[in-house]
């Protein structure tokens, strides 16, 4: 179920079976490689996972997880059903939703690929107290409706503030990240809003 080369043998590393060890950083090979596909800064997909990192991602416990919360997200990215199910009709992916709990490097594509339709959504003039890559984040958690809305000035909800504030802290990390791979230099940087 892997696209386009990306998968366990494609640079992320499988989750261990036992929870514990989890770093976002284990995929950041895989964020530059899928954000190069997708058209988005790698900076803002790195950014993102850190964000979603708020939960053990390992396949049995989001296998529990899904058993008791049949909504619930899946992989590293924390993708819900419905947006995979959009983002793989767009994009003509093979992976089933359940591929992503399973398969890092296949979540990280989807993510970066469902960053790269929500760049596309959003008005290319914005209020200025975001950057643009802070709207696509809030748009990877709120939605592409709420993201334009943000973008017009209306301001966000509590959930929204707090994962734009979890944004913010990350950022440095992610590009500290990214430095050391030699993927984020000042033009990468400065790209990503």
């Amino acid at each position: 179920m892997t696209e386009q080369g990306d998968g366990p043998r494609g640079g992320a590393r499988t989750p261990p079976l036992r929870p514990g060890g989890y770093d976002p950083a284990d995929h950041a090979a895989a964020c530059v490689r899928s954000a190069a596909r997708a058209g988005v800064p790698p900076l803002l997909v790195l950014t993102v996972l850190h964000n979603e990192a708020y939960k053990p991602h390992n396949p049995l416990l989001e296998r529990l997880w899904q058993w008791w919360k049949p909504g619930a997200s899946y992989g590293v990215a924390n993708m819900h059903r419905a947006t995979f199910e959009q983002v793989r009709r767009d994009h003509g992916l093979s992976g089933r939703w359940e591929d992503l709990r399973d398969d890092p490097a296949f979540a990280v594509h989807a993510a970066a690929l469902h960053l790269g339709d929500l760049d596309r959504r959003l008005p290319r003039r914005h209020v200025r107290r975001y950057t643009r890559d802070e709207l696509l984040a809030l748009g990877y958690n709120a939605g592409a409706h709420n993201m334009r809305a943000f973008a017009r000035g209306v301001p966000p909800g509590p959930m929204a503030r707090s994962y734009l504030r979890r944004y913010r802290a990350h950022r440095s990390r992610a590009a500290d990240i990214l430095a050391a791979l030699g993927t984020c230099g000042p033009d990468t940087a400065a790209a990503s809003g």
